[in-house]
């Protein structure tokens, strides 16, 4: 009888688990992922079941800065308040200063030939900005040079050597396709369907903006790195002090990502742009929470992050796209 009651046992046990496909077959995401599927057994040809735990945290680094535009580099998450999709998060899991996370980069640089006036003090500038931020067996970066069409220069490295030899192979002339260059380098390059490691991914772009060849648009390109979760800075190449066109552009994709532009006049201040992005690279604040009423939609949602005390100022991406069930 002992032999039968375990039997009864197993039985209602493998009918129990029986009932869960259900479940267990429901596609969970994390922003930013993909849906978990049943995964084939090579014995058997079967789908083996898997129970994946729903994950719906969201990552968000911030700058924070007084207002003379310095960083400041010792609040709390007691100084900020912080919406997503208007709503407080249910939870906050991690918030502390981030200079410790891996960084995943991307140059983009416009080699049309509306950027030839300073062209090689440009791409000095950018070699001693590889040099000086991406740290050895650490980070790593890419380079691309584009003008109508986008050429990868050098793939993910962190050999400071290739990524100047790449820098200095590019050579100026052509049309712009300034869209196309970041919609690609976002999907092709930084698109993450998980992260085992996590990293700060981040895009810098050389250019004067002015897109005149791109078989995608700029709100497209705006999406997909928001979709990425990159961060834009961009760095105008055009000396007229004017505020162009293609300024403009520059500074609506680095407000959308979080990112920065930047201007410069004169040579000297190419190199201090370059600077300043290290610096804030090394300067943010990361926050992790769990949403409110988080549905796997597919959907974008906003994010508002504002600090509690007098004449700080914080920046950071506005939002994203939740996953899609």
């Amino acid at each position: 009888m002992k032999y039968t009651g375990k039997y009864f046992l197993l039985a209602g046990l493998f009918l129990a688990v029986a009932g869960l496909p259900l479940w267990a077959q429901v596609s969970y995401f994390a922003p930013g992922g993909l849906a978990a599927s049943p995964s084939p057994n090579p014995d058997t040809g079967d789908s083996v079941l898997t129970i994946k735990k729903r994950v719906d945290e969201v990552n968000v680094l911030f700058i924070a800065t007084d207002k003379h535009g310095k960083f400041v580099r010792n609040l709390d998450q007691k100084d900020f308040a912080i919406l997503d999709d208007h709503k407080p998060p249910q939870s906050i899991v991690n918030f502390r200063r981030e200079i410790d996370l891996p960084i995943e980069l991307g140059l983009l640089i416009d080699t049309s030939g509306s950027v030839r006036g300073r062209f090689d003090f440009e791409q000095d500038a950018a070699v001693s900005f590889l040099r000086s931020t991406v740290r050895p067996n650490f980070d790593k970066a890419f380079v691309v040079g584009f003008n109508g069409q986008s050429q990868m220069m050098q793939t993910f490295t962190d050999n400071a050597t290739l990524l100047s030899a790449a820098v200095h192979r590019m050579h100026d002339g052509g049309g712009t396709a300034l869209y196309d260059a970041i919609y690609r380098a976002c999907h092709d390059n930084l698109i993450k369907d998980h992260e085992d490691h996590p990293s700060r991914r981040a895009i810098v772009v050389v250019s004067d903006g002015e897109d005149n060849q791109s078989e995608f648009s700029e709100s497209q390109a705006i999406e997909m790195a928001q979709r990425a979760e990159v961060i834009i800075y961009a760095i105008s190449t055009d000396d007229s002090g004017l505020i162009l066109r293609g300024d403009k552009v520059l500074q609506r994709i680095a407000d959308a990502t979080g990112g920065r532009a930047f201007f410069p006049f004169k040579m000297k201040d190419i190199k201090n742009s370059f600077s300043a992005i290290e610096d804030e690279l090394r300067s943010q604040y990361i926050v992790s929470y769990h949403p409110a009423d988080f549905e796997a939609d597919g959907r974008f949602r906003p994010i508002e992050i504002t600090a509690l005390k007098k004449n700080l100022q914080v920046r950071s991406r506005r939002g994203y796209y939740a996953p899609r069930q």
